[in-house]
């Protein structure tokens, strides 16, 4: 069954704009050092973003797949350098990131041009 990954991102995104309104001092302080972390440095942000989804299938997180997959793509991440990314989590992973790697696949299907 194949899975809404825009549906989770749209899910994310709301949550974030509850945690603005609830809890603003604990999500500005997350934000800006996503921000700083995700801006370009020694690696760029295609890159760091292909990291981002190898780290999200390993740890199980389907709302964090779909936001990654979207960034990639934003950054300029191709399908098959996401498919990659996802692949090196199964590597390192095993079968558990093998059952969450078919959510990349959702996510390119959602997100991919």
């Amino acid at each position: 069954m194949k899975e809404d990954m825009k549906g989770f991102l749209e899910e994310f995104n709301e949550s974030v704009d509850k945690w603005q309104k609830n809890s603003p001092s604990q999500l500005n302080r997350f934000m800006a050092l996503l921000n700083e972390i995700e801006k370009p440095s020694a690696l760029d942000t295609k890159t760091k973003e292909l990291i981002a989804i190898s780290l999200s299938v390993i740890s199980h997180c389907k709302w964090c797949i779909s936001f990654h997959v979207k960034a990639a793509f934003d950054s300029g991440a191709t399908n098959d350098e996401i498919r990659d990314a996802g692949w090196v989590a199964v590597l390192m992973g095993g079968g558990p990131a093998l059952a969450y790697n078919q959510l990349v696949e959702d996510a390119i299907e959602d997100f991919g041009k």
